[in-house]
């Protein structure tokens, strides 16, 4: 009886133990204990994400000014006085 506890234990715990081995709480513990590896993946990281906010806000800001393009063409009175003026000061600037 006391064997098959213990055996049943035995099982439960090597479970865990696998599981805990699986969740790479090792890598994890060895990266919070090197700083200057932490700050460079994190720099790496802002870089990445620096550098893809400003190709969406480009490529979502082309896309505005070629919607408002064709929104001037179309001449609608009152909004096409307006998207002129906007296209015109963009073209400005570019």
């Amino acid at each position: 009886m006391q064997e098959q506890k213990g055996n049943i234990i035995d099982e439960k715990l090597n479970k865990i133990l696998s599981k805990i081995e699986n969740t790479e709480i090792a890598e994890y513990i060895q990266l919070v204990n090197n700083p200057r590896r932490m700050l460079f993946i994190n720099f790496i990281s802002g870089l990445a994400r620096g550098f893809g906010l400003a190709i969406g806000f480009f490529v979502l800001g082309a896309i505005m000014v070629w919607l408002l393009g064709r929104l001037a063409v179309w001449n609608i009175p009152v909004i096409g006085d307006y998207v002129t003026e906007i296209v015109k000061i963009v073209m400005e600037q570019l």
